[in-house]
């Protein structure tokens, strides 16, 4: 039969929904960033006490999964001790020449425009274990990141 004489729904020109991704590996977070994961399960909980939409409270509650999700694997970790970089810790250091300020966090408390970079990304990785001073390889360069600084959060 002809698709021209079919009647179908609506729904199957939507797009499908899916569930939020979860990042691989351990759930590690700072003190600061559990607090910001119960902040957003309590703001959500409150956004689906009020209502709304079928489809806004379908949103809501699926935004509501990943971080009750996120909640209960975390990892709170205490800040880091010693003088190389890890996670918990800022770092100021000069890649290629040009100077920058991270701090290295977990997954969710990630905001790169702030200064905050998860511990799983590719310049994160480069940087843990280097101490002030200390060079580390990047991008397939040697020696490309140079270490000025590490500090506690």
């Amino acid at each position: 039969m002809s698709v021209a004489f079919r009647r179908e729904s609506d729904d199957e020109h939507l797009e499908p929904k899916f569930e939020l991704p979860i990042p691989p590996g351990p759930n590690l977070v700072t003190e600061r960033g559990a607090t910001l994961i119960k902040a957003k399960i309590a703001e959500l909980e409150a956004a689906i006490d009020k209502g709304g939409t079928e489809e806004d409270l379908k949103s809501l509650k699926r935004d509501l999964r990943y971080w009750a999700t996120r909640h209960a694997t975390m990892e709170v970790q205490l800040p880091a001790a010693g003088d190389e970089a890890a996670f918990g810790t800022r770092v100021r250091y000069r890649l290629n020449g040009k100077a920058a300020e991270v701090s290295i966090v977990g997954d969710d408390e990630a905001d790169p425009a702030a200064g905050l970079i998860s511990f799983s990304s590719p310049i994160a990785r480069a940087l843990i274990g280097a101490g002030e001073g200390d060079f580390a390889d990047f991008a397939g360069k040697s020696d490309a990141i140079e270490v000025m600084l590490v500090a506690r959060l």
